[in-house]
């Protein structure tokens, strides 16, 4: 199932005013034609982790191929008075032709590797920056931390419970799809599940229990009603003296009689290692060794992790506001640059110089490729390349940090995988767009082949992201130039 809130909506004139601005003169000046190549990629990775997941690939694709100015934009565009009568009528005719690659949503990913490579009439290109930016920025960034969250959970399940807590309904819906590419079991979100065939979960909430007179009566209602998904929330008043006593009761009284077993009990608050343990005694000496525990109350990948160290017995964790907002590093910092131009044939280099050494671009029409261990078929490095090189590791390849260039690792016995997907092929969609389950599937993949200690949450190891020879030879004779110039 593939729906999308983007096809129901025009977003065309979600875009900074400033690509309409200039966009406006590249056409006043005759360069409406000019083809141009913009990269999309990220400097940092999120939490000082050892690497980021792609995602929102989806959602852009279907807003691409939906662009289109309507009646009403142009006239507002016409309001302002700052665009002129050939530039109003060429966005009514706006008809989008660009060549697209991508890195496929769910792939580990790593700073300065273009995730979106856009070729085409610099109008067009420029016209994508802020969506195509909102679209893989937000779910890349909850990607990236349910990512964290589900490895803390060392195989227990991890629920998406943020709807609530998210930066508006379209966080919330889209925040629960990039949850489930890294690893979610489900979501709470009810919007999420329709859309995209999610798994939703949630049962009660402690206004439940206080809607009745007694606990108990709250939780009796409650199992006749869903005999065969009985989950309780214990700790409205008091876990250890009231809500596991009322929990065996009504498992006793309700659902044995009936032959039902009662699924889980969940815990919202309080100290979760102390609570769990006293728990997870009482349900087995009562005869429910297996009714689950759940876990909630603002976890996050760190909390999970202390809980698993102190034994805590806990079988799932509910997440909510820490991984639907990335509460810990809320931005993913995605940009937007022109790397080169074409010209007769040919791709002339654009880069971007600042003072801030990870600001400068790295210029040119690029490929990307991932180099796998044949022997344990564990990622290795990946290498940025120009889109024509030919890239031969037969006899292995020898890869160079591109800032201390002395820094040379030999790799043996290896096999090279193009990593870009062509999406569209001169405004045509070019490939067919994988399923949510697929997606979901291929990540939990691609993270494996990770080393354990690019994942370390703290000091992970860095993963190796080279330069071809041609490439950095490409830069830096573009940097020198460019800053003698300048």
């Amino acid at each position: 199932m593939s729906v999308n809130l983007t096809s129901e909506t025009n977003l065309t004139m979600l875009a900074d005013f400033y690509e309409l601005t200039m966009s406006n003169g590249y056409l006043q000046n005759g360069m409406a034609d000019k083809v141009v190549v913009f990269d999309l990629f990220f400097r940092r990775i999120p939490d000082n982790g050892g690497f980021a997941i792609a995602a929102g690939l989806e959602q852009a694709v279907e807003y691409m191929r939906g662009l289109n100015f309507s009646g009403e934009d142009i006239e507002y565009l016409r309001s302002q008075k700052l665009f002129g009568k050939d530039f109003l009528k060429y966005l009514e005719n706006f008809k989008f032709t660009c060549d697209v690659w991508a890195i496929p949503e769910g792939t580990p990913v790593f700073p300065n590797e273009p995730l979106v490579v856009v070729k085409g009439p610099i109008i067009q290109a420029q016209m994508l920056e802020t969506m195509l930016l909102v679209t893989i920025n937000h779910q890349s960034l909850i990607a990236t931390k349910t990512s964290r969250i589900v490895r803390a959970a060392a195989g227990k399940n991890v629920f998406e419970f943020g709807a609530r807590r998210a930066h508006g309904y379209s966080a919330a819906v889209y925040g629960a799809r990039a949850a489930y590419i890294a690893g979610c079991a489900s979501t709470s979100c009810t919007l999420s599940g329709l859309k995209f065939d999610i798994p939703v979960s949630g049962t009660m909430a402690h206004s439940w229990v206080q809607s009745f007179d007694t606990e108990l009566e709250a939780f009796k209602t409650y199992a006749k009603i869903y005999p065969n998904s009985c989950v309780l929330l214990i700790d409205t008043y008091n876990v250890i003296n009231s809500g596991v006593p009322n929990a065996i009761k009504t498992f006793d009284e309700v659902l044995k009689p009936l032959g039902r077993r009662p699924r889980a009990v969940r815990i919202d608050s309080g100290d979760i290692a102390y609570l769990s343990k006293k728990t997870r005694k009482m349900l087995d000496e009562a005869g429910y060794p297996d009714v689950q525990i759940v876990a909630s109350n603002s976890l996050d990948e760190y909390i999970i992790r202390d809980l698993l160290l102190q034994q805590a017995k806990v079988d799932s964790f509910g997440v909510g506001e820490n991984l639907i907002t990335s509460k810990s590093n809320p931005v993913f910092g995605g940009v937007y640059k022109l790397v080169a131009v074409e010209k007769s044939g040919d791709y002339i280099p654009k880069i971007k110089i600042s003072e801030t050494v990870e600001k400068i671009t790295t210029p040119g029409f690029k490929s990307l490729y991932r180099f796998y261990s044949k022997d344990s078929g564990a990622a290795q490095a990946d290498l940025i390349a120009l889109y024509n090189e030919k890239i031969n590791v037969s006899n292995g390849f020898t890869i160079f940090d591109p800032v201390n260039t002395w820094k040379k690792k030999a790799l043996e016995n290896i096999t090279a995988r193009p990593l870009y997907v062509r999406v569209f092929d001169k405004g045509r969609l070019a490939c067919k767009l994988p399923s949510l389950e697929e997606i979901k599937n291929y990540c939990a993949l691609e993270v494996a082949s990770l080393w354990e200690e690019v994942k370390r949450f703290e000091f992970p190891h860095k993963y190796y992201v080279d330069l071809s020879q041609g490439l950095w030879d490409l830069k830096y004779s573009t940097l020198s130039h460019n800053g003698r110039r300048a």
